[in-house]
């Protein structure tokens, strides 16, 4: 495996013919990008979020070109205060092109789901997201072992029929 990070990063998007496969498998993320809006989410206050704008911006790049970012995110509930938050954004990635889906995690067994978050871009690389202790995102492990991606693909399948669109799935 190979970290890319930045610009090395978004080139797996650029390269990218098909679709960006996004799981994520975490109730709670504590990146410090975040920490400002999710305080003034959990605080009930305003938000122009000006912080998302660069990701919204590349979604709208990538999807502009007729590649697909599928995202799922598997979560508990009840939901953390953070999956709130995320669930309350994700229509700005919806609003930018991103389709995003939502599967119970008592919906799935824990053998048909990987505990690492991942992206996978057009079946055929794969790129585990890495994270610092700190929560701050790093960058992404990347391999195109065909067990691997076969693997996530798998994976990828079976969670992504299983999972509600974003505009149908309510919040218990």
């Amino acid at each position: 495996m190979q970290l890319v990070q930045g610009e090395e990063f978004e080139d797996l998007f650029r390269a990218c013919h098909r679709e960006a496969f996004h799981l994520e498998v975490q109730d709670t993320y504590e990146t410090p990008e975040e920490s400002e809006p999710f305080r003034k989410f959990l605080a009930d206050e305003p938000d122009d979020y000006a912080w998302f704008q660069p990701w919204l911006t590349h979604v709208r790049e990538v999807t502009g070109r007729g590649v697909a970012i599928n995202r799922a995110r598997v979560v508990t509930e009840p939901h953390t205060d953070y999956t709130r938050f995320a669930k309350a954004v994700a229509r700005f990635n919806a609003d930018a092109g991103e389709n995003v889906r939502y599967l119970p995690r008592h919906q799935i067994g824990t053998e048909d789901l990987t505990e690492d978050d991942w992206w996978l871009f057009d079946d055929t690389v794969l790129a585990y997201t890495v994270f610092e202790p700190s929560g701050r995102w790093v960058g992404g492990a990347v391999t195109t072992d065909p067990r691997l991606v076969g693997y996530c693909r798998s994976v990828k399948e079976h969670v992504w029929s299983l999972a509600t669109p974003l505009a149908e799935y309510c919040i218990l």
